[in-house]
């Protein structure tokens, strides 16, 4: 039986990168900066008009997953592919980068997701996603035991746009609460706050133990921009929040402090995929091995950094040793 000190649960997406002028922004009526949930034939039209670009595994916990076994931590994965050649590709990926993953891959309906992304001169990315067969991730796909055994699951809020997956979060929370594994939530998107808030809030005061989220989507959640509101009201939610707040570091929040963390400088700022998804990886990594949140928080910043200075939202050096 496979254990895992960090599981993840979230969209099995295969990403598709390429750097754009603004104009291209505009000119395809895209909605910079954020997430745009688009179907099948949108994401063809999309897939022609990009110019060439990087094709990589990706999805939002899935990155996350990969910064932690970077990290030198054992993660799992769970999410849904389709057995088709994108599929087999996220696999492959996911697998090669030393995250466990064994879902069964779907045998009808969907193809594998995308996630087709036009990073901008200004390193801002702009993403746009058909979900494919992400959408029918269920509550028969999460292994019972390996979230029981980990110490911590980490879930993705993109997913709560899909009734099954959905129920197959809260489930997976059940089991981890039930099991006295540290539950965190990634808020994933200010639109995603928007469409969700109402049952996030009540989400988040059951279950989530550990909160993630930039500064955009926070004030979101809770309609304010007022940084001594936000501290304020997050005290009394979540055990631990941490909030990202691009060149200005991070805040770790919890009943008792608050942690100022901050960035890691770098010399160019050349894609932020991923930033937040690699922060994420490097609190988990360093909660999973007994670290205190100001050393986890500068774990995060770390790979943060490391992430914005390539193309791509996956390490290309061993944080292990980076950080």
């Amino acid at each position: 039986m496979s254990t895992a000190e960090v599981v993840g649960v979230g969209n099995a997406i295969v990403d598709v990168i390429a750097q754009v002028d603004d104009s291209f922004i505009a000119d395809h009526d895209l909605n910079r900066g954020s997430m745009t949930l688009i179907d099948e034939p949108r994401a063809e039209q999309l897939t022609e008009l990009m110019p060439p670009g990087l094709k990589e595994s990706g999805g939002s916990a899935a990155n996350t997953m990969v910064g932690v076994a970077s990290f030198g931590q054992t993660a799992a994965y769970i999410g849904k592919v389709r057995d088709d050649a994108l599929g087999e590709v996220f696999i492959h990926d996911i697998r090669e980068a030393g995250v466990q993953f064994d879902v069964t891959p779907a045998s009808a309906g969907p193809a594998t997701a995308r996630c087709l992304i036009q990073v901008t001169p200004d390193g801002q990315r702009t993403m746009n996603t058909f979900l494919g067969a992400s959408s029918v991730l269920t509550i028969d796909d999460v292994d019972e035991q390996l979230v029981a055994q980990a110490k911590v699951l980490y879930c993705e809020g993109y997913l709560w746009d899909l009734e099954e997956a959905k129920q197959a979060i809260r489930h997976a929370m059940g089991i981890a609460k039930a099991n006295g594994v540290t539950t965190s939530l990634t808020l994933s998107d200010p639109f995603a706050v928007d469409r969700h808030r109402d049952e996030w809030l009540d989400l988040i005061a059951d279950r989530v133990d550990l909160l993630f989220g930039n500064r955009d989507e926070v004030h979101s959640l809770l309609g304010t921009e007022d940084r001594d509101q936000i501290i304020s009201r997050l005290r009394d939610m979540a055990e631990t929040t941490c909030v990202t707040m691009g060149s200005s570091g991070s805040m770790i929040i919890t009943p008792s402090e608050v942690l100022e963390i901050p960035v890691v400088e770098v010399d160019e700022r050349v894609d932020t995929t991923g930033a937040g998804d690699l922060y994420a990886a490097g609190v988990l990594a360093g909660l999973a091995q007994g670290q205190s949140l100001d050393v986890s928080g500068r774990m995060g910043s770390c790979a943060a950094a490391e992430i914005i200075t390539h193309i791509g939202a996956r390490p290309l050096q061993a944080l292990s040793s980076l950080c």
